[in-house]
């Protein structure tokens, strides 16, 4: 497969988390900023639809009409969200420690906590709360470089992307029925030591997907593509060599 490869971002971070695969896939990988990160303008309304409005449109300023689309975590969710709204505009996915169901209520208050918690006191708690949770256990004792990137990306998102993000994710649809019949190729990783999503959740988006792979990268958590950038370039590789 020759397409461009857009891979999206994971919540609380930027299309940065990306740049470990660079080396490899060069010019053919396209990384937006979602709505109020990185560089990204913010989004009027709290939708992963919204996100996906702006996603195309990066596609159509840069003259890509079909790509690999794809994304880390809540850049899944917004790659699903592509799907269902362009989906002659998607020729293969990529689906990194992620998952296609919608957030049950438990989650849906911890998201609001959070966005309370952010617009009250800024975001300089948010990647001490976090750490333990987007980095598996391997990375956060042996890999101190990984640590502080993380931290680094986390504090240069601002409050606002924090509490939009966290409201959109909320509420999102589950995606089970736009992967079923999206008859596509489709690769979905998902790192051994990930706290933050189960492995049944990999598992059930590759039962909505015939034919697609599933890799489970050891020693790696919630941030594949900070933790194991190699290893996650090699699969990505390889699946887009056989696809």
């Amino acid at each position: 497969m020759s397409d461009p490869v857009v891979l999206l971002h994971a919540f609380p971070l930027d299309s940065r988390m990306w740049d470990g695969l660079r080396p490899v896939l060069g010019a053919r990988l396209v990384t937006p900023d979602l709505p109020g990160f990185g560089s990204a303008p913010a989004a009027a309304t709290p939708s992963l639809d919204e996100a996906a409005d702006a996603v195309l449109a990066s596609l159509d300023r840069a003259g890509i009409g079909r790509a690999v689309v794809g994304g880390c975590s809540m850049g899944g969710y917004v790659a699903m969200a592509v799907l269902r709204a362009a989906p002659e505009r998607v020729s293969g996915l990529v689906l990194v420690n992620t998952k296609a169901s919608a957030d049950a209520e438990p989650a849906r208050r911890n998201r609001f906590a959070m966005v309370e918690r952010a617009e009250a006191e800024g975001i300089g708690w948010l990647a001490d709360a976090m750490l333990g949770t987007l980095l598996g256990p391997t990375t956060l004792e042996w890999r101190p470089e990984v640590v502080a990137r993380v931290r680094e990306l986390v504090a240069d998102q601002s409050p606002a992307a924090v509490a939009w993000a966290q409201r959109a994710m909320a509420a999102r649809p589950d995606s089970a029925e736009v992967l079923r019949g999206s008859g596509l190729p489709a690769l979905v990783v998902r790192g051994e030591e990930d706290g933050l999503i189960p492995g049944e959740e990999a598992s059930a988006m590759v039962a909505a997907l015939p034919g697609a792979e599933l890799v489970e990268l050891p020693g790696v958590g919630h941030l594949a593509p900070l933790e194991a950038p190699a290893e996650l370039t090699a699969v990505l590789s390889e699946w887009l060599e056989r696809s």
